[in-house]
């Protein structure tokens, strides 16, 4: 049974297949440095079981093998395959660049364009492929999905709890639709040099 997250989770790794016979997993991490997921307390997933990182090493880039407390054998390592580990934001440091920002930072900020018109709210930052997106739900209209780079989103303003919005021609006018099958994650998102 799964529950609802609250909107200040963060999405830190996921875990996939089982590797070996001792319970150990693998595990895709989402933070900069691979290993720094572990480094942020107790992690939990959707079920509201928590999970505590007993050693990890390095298998690959951004993936790791990694024995979690009380998972001692492959069967119960092969049954937490798809698991997604989230901490609450709180847990986490600020970002050091100003271009940077973590997911949960983002979502329930109030989005209006440079000319002040209200557009709706950031309420998820998918990413289907290429470059982060702000999906925006608007009142009583389909979700627009914002380009999140620094021409269409020239200010991000915490104090004031909105993000400002240059459109481009008809993006206001656009379903703003997903691409199809898409699934994008949720966890920290430092950008690249055009993005926010």
């Amino acid at each position: 049974m799964t529950r609802d997250l609250p909107p200040t989770s963060v999405l830190l790794a996921e875990i996939g297949a089982a590797h070996g016979v001792r319970g150990e997993v693998r595990v895709k991490s989402h933070t900069a440095d691979p290993e720094a997921f572990q480094d942020y307390g107790p992690l939990h997933d959707d079920r509201g079981r928590t999970f505590e990182v007993v050693s990890a090493r390095p298998l690959k880039a951004d993936m790791l093998v990694v024995a979690f407390k009380g998972v001692t054998d492959r069967t119960a390592a092969e049954k937490l395959n798809r698991t997604r580990l989230h901490v609450d934001r709180s847990a986490l440091p600020d970002p050091d660049d100003e271009d940077e920002f973590y997911h949960a930072d983002l979502i329930g900020l109030a989005v209006e364009t440079i000319a002040g018109e209200p557009v709706g709210t950031v309420v998820a930052v998918p990413n289907f492929g290429s470059d982060d997106l702000l999906e925006v739900r608007r009142p009583g209209r389909s979700s627009l999905y914002v380009p999140f780079t620094r021409a269409v989103v020239p200010t991000v303003d915490f104090e004031a709890r909105k993000v400002v919005i240059d459109p481009p021609d008809g993006l206001l006018d656009e379903a703003g639709e997903p691409p199809a099958g898409a699934d994008g994650p949720d966890g920290p998102a430092p950008s690249g040099d055009d993005d926010q």
